[in-house]
């Protein structure tokens, strides 16, 4: 159960930077941060709970790792962010880097 406590720490770590980005827009700002917020403490909780069974080093490795790769698909689908061949493998090996945590642990 860790390990899915884990992965949707991860996912929602996606939320908090996506907040603070809306937070940006004078029309959504205060939107924006409570969405950051929000999902800052939650992903924060499930993370507590995965280190409870899972070495906090690989814990935050995979959390960090799942919410950076997530926000660059996230900045580059939806906020146009620049896309490149290199930017592209940068997030296969973060994500490469991930799956070899599991399977070590």
């Amino acid at each position: 159960m860790s390990w899915v406590y884990l992965v949707l720490a991860g996912l929602l770590e996606i939320g908090w930077p996506v907040g603070l980005k809306m937070a940006q827009e004078p029309g959504t700002r205060w939107t924006g941060i409570t969405v950051a917020v929000v999902f800052m403490s939650v992903s924060g909780f499930l993370l507590w709970l995965a280190q409870r069974h899972i070495p906090i080093g690989t814990a935050y490795a995979v959390w960090t790792g799942i919410g950076a790769a997530g926000t660059f698909l996230v900045g580059v689908l939806h906020y146009g962010d620049p896309a490149s061949f290199a930017r592209y493998m940068g997030v296969v090996l973060i994500i490469a880097g991930v799956v070899t945590l599991k399977l070590a642990h």
